[in-house]
């Protein structure tokens, strides 16, 4: 039985942007529900469960960000946020909101598939059943099969990409692994010069993990080389 296509809710107010998306996601079967402001993207995310939000930043009655920050305060569906603003600042502000990858205008149709597809390809990462059960590193446990994480004892909510990460860096434990190396295990061939998604992500892996952020226990950092899990 064929799956069911992956629904995206895409909030953008500029109509021939949003024509020029929605159009080009739906002719590769995607499922596309359309949002003019921040508010009606909150209330498709509600109604629709989508598997995708794409999010432009400057937007009527809710901005992008905030809209970020709401849904990912209760879920940890991926999202692609659309800015014009290409100040670096930005970029970390969106990321560290929560959002997943970004795309800066303007952009072209293969650009916008490659991102779409890289975030739903980081959503899925670890479907495959592990071939172990859960693993303890003191006091963290992460399971692949379960795609759980708990922090002395409590469960702790990541998203696709965080786990992904953490769980690429707990298989190579004791081992630095070189920033390229991450990039393209988690993000793609595509992402090998982006140093600072990792540097966002990791921070935000060690609010989560970390008993101690500052001072890190498990993600220990390499400077100038990468990153390396301790147990």
């Amino acid at each position: 039985m064929a799956s069911p296509p992956t629904r995206i809710v895409l909030a953008e107010d500029e109509p021939s942007l949003r024509d020029f998306v929605s159009r080009n996601l739906s002719a590769r079967g995607f499922t596309v529900f359309e949002a003019t402001n921040g508010l009606e993207a909150l209330s498709l995310w509600e109604t629709e469960r989508p598997q995708l939000l794409i999010l432009d930043i400057m937007m009527p009655r809710l901005g992008g960000l905030e809209v970020c920050a709401r849904v990912r305060a209760q879920s940890t569906v991926p999202i692609l946020v659309l800015t014009a603003l290409d100040a670096e600042r930005d970029k970390v502000a969106a990321l560290d909101l929560g959002a997943d990858d970004y795309l800066t205008k303007p952009f072209g149709v293969e650009e916008l598939l490659a991102r779409v597809r890289a975030v739903l390809r980081r959503a899925r990462w670890g479907e495959e059943p592990a071939r172990v059960g859960p693993q303890i590193y003191g006091d963290l446990e992460i399971d692949e099969e379960a795609r759980s994480v708990r922090v002395r004892g409590e469960p702790v909510r990541l998203t696709p990409t965080e786990f992904a990460l953490l769980a690429h860096l707990a298989a190579n434990r004791q081992r630095v692994v070189a920033h390229q190396e991450l990039l393209r295990a988690i993000w793609g061939e595509n992402y090998r010069d982006e140093v600072e998604y990792l540097r966002v992500f990791i921070g935000r892996l060690r609010r989560k993990i970390e008993r101690e952020p500052a001072s890190p226990s498990h993600l220990i950092t390499e400077p100038g080389v990468g990153y390396r899990f301790m147990s």
